[in-house]
């Protein structure tokens, strides 16, 4: 494994290293988090359980929309909860955080919690919610993300590439931004080399020539950015010498985007799940392709639709309780997302598994019997797929019961006969003779916040 370097912030000393207050709380936290992860799942939910006694008490004193909610909910005689006592709470909804304002806020915060700041999410689900939350989360904030680079055996001294700001103006073609470090989550322990952004607005040969010129180390970007770029890349011989792993964030990943990555550029891609207003929720395995959830901070449910959490290999929705946010708890909130259940892993970790993300509700088709199904676009369908035609971009919108719009960007234009062939092989995918309609785009756009999707719903269910 690559040596990590430490910065210190003590003069006359720099090794061992000596670092800064921050440094070493980051420190801190990143020891425990070496042990926790081999700890049992059974372990690992025994702290959870204390944790969330500190967080529901504090929010029944000091959160005025928790006071009646939580007010029969038992402590045990540790200060922590029963896990039936938990399962019978109320799923807090978007709709219901809008709905509450100020009153999610925390009047005041234990001490040492730090100051607090607001974010606002996307509003990929075309409800956007403010969220307040604390330093001390942001320092929990900063440890997962270190956790991935460590997990993942990243080299902190190279250059990391983001193509992920959406900003109007911000991190424009030809230069984009650059920093000497990686950001806030590291920098304040590891000598990090530099980092470099672009606008994820740029053009696709736009962010190809930005790329090459820069041969990162490493590359963060949604899921659809590395599709489209490895294609590229392949299509003109571009070779990335000095990249050693692609990063992806935001977006469900294609099975098949993993398999390009590769073929174009010989390198291995990591996934992540994150939400602004959760934080980190999983980051996937150093061994495997499926996802760890990062219970040190978050408890993450997968619950049916009767409520009662799922077993391996079921899919539901997800449902997740940030551990440490004093300034606005988020309990039991259901955060829009689909998820299906793994079981342990072989890696010996105990922390839970999440097998795939399915992603949002709005991307399921809905049959017209009335039943929704997830779309499934695996890697081998969509290879059968891309050989009709050079399609370059693609879009799978329900515009209505009955109807499919194939949203196309194409290299050329198509004949009848491979028209028909794509009209075919969405009826057979999807298992219902739709009304499959072609329309013809310069660029499928991308939701406020930036991120692709290859199917979306807009039927009302």
């Amino acid at each position: 494994m690559t040596e990590l370097l430490l910065k210190s912030s003590v003069d006359g000393v720099c090794w061992p290293a000596v670092p800064e207050p921050r440094g070493s709380a980051l420190l801190a936290v990143l020891f425990q988090l070496e042990q926790s992860q081999w700890c049992s799942a059974e372990r690992l939910l025994e702290r959870q359980m204390r944790q969330l006694g500190l967080l529901v008490a504090h929010a029944r004193r000091r959160v005025p929309f928790y006071r009646g909610r939580l007010k029969g909910l038992r402590l045990g005689p540790d200060g922590g909860l029963r896990r039936d006592d938990w399962l019978r709470l109320p799923v807090l909804s978007r709709a219901e955080i809008q709905a509450a304002g100020d009153t999610l806020s925390s009047g005041s915060l234990p001490p040492n919690h730090g100051r607090t700041s607001e974010i606002f999410t996307s509003g990929s689900t075309g409800r956007p919610i403010r969220v307040v939350r604390s330093q001390l989360w942001e320092l929990l904030w900063s440890a997962f993300t270190v956790r991935d680079h460590l997990w993942h055996r990243r080299d902190m001294s190279g250059k990391l590439a983001v193509i992920r700001e959406s900003g109007a103006g911000k991190a424009p073609y030809p230069d984009g931004t650059a920093a000497p470090n990686w950001g806030g989550s590291s920098s304040p322990v590891f000598d990090t080399g530099p980092s470099v952004g672009l606008n994820i607005t740029c053009g696709l040969e736009q962010q190809a020539d930005w790329l090459r010129r820069q041969d990162p180390d490493y590359l963060l970007t949604h899921p659809s950015i590395v599709h489209r770029l490895a294609e590229h890349c392949l299509g003109g011989g571009i070779r990335l010498p000095g990249l050693r792993q692609v990063e992806t964030i935001s977006e469900v990943l294609r099975p098949a985007t993993r398999a390009l990555c590769r073929q174009a550029w010989g390198v291995p891609l990591v996934d992540m799940y994150t939400a602004r207003e959760a934080g980190y929720i999983a980051l996937q395995c150093p061994e495997h392709e499926h996802y760890h959830v990062q219970s040190e901070g978050i408890l993450v449910e997968v619950l049916d639709e009767t409520g009662r959490p799922c077993p391996p290999g079921e899919v539901g929705r997800v449902v997740v309780t940030p551990l440490h946010n004093f300034a606005m708890p988020l309990i039991r909130y259901e955060i829009g997302d689909y998820a299906e259940v793994g079981g342990p892993c072989p890696c010996g970790r105990g922390l839970p598994v999440l097998r795939r993300i399915l992603g949002r509700k709005q991307n399921m088709l809905v049959m017209p019997s009335g039943e929704e199904r997830w779309p499934l676009l695996s890697s081998e369908d969509m290879s059968r797929f891309l050989a009709v035609a050079p399609i370059r971009q693609y879009q799978f919108a329900q515009t209505a019961l009955e109807t499919i719009e194939l949203r196309l960007v194409v290299g050329r234009v198509l004949t009848p006969a491979e028209e028909t062939e794509l009209r075919r092989w969405v009826v057979d995918k999807f298992g219902h003779p739709f009304d499959v309609r072609l329309s013809y785009h310069a660029e499928i756009p991308r939701t406020a916040a930036g991120k692709y999707q290859d199917f979306v719903s807009e039927v009302a269910t």
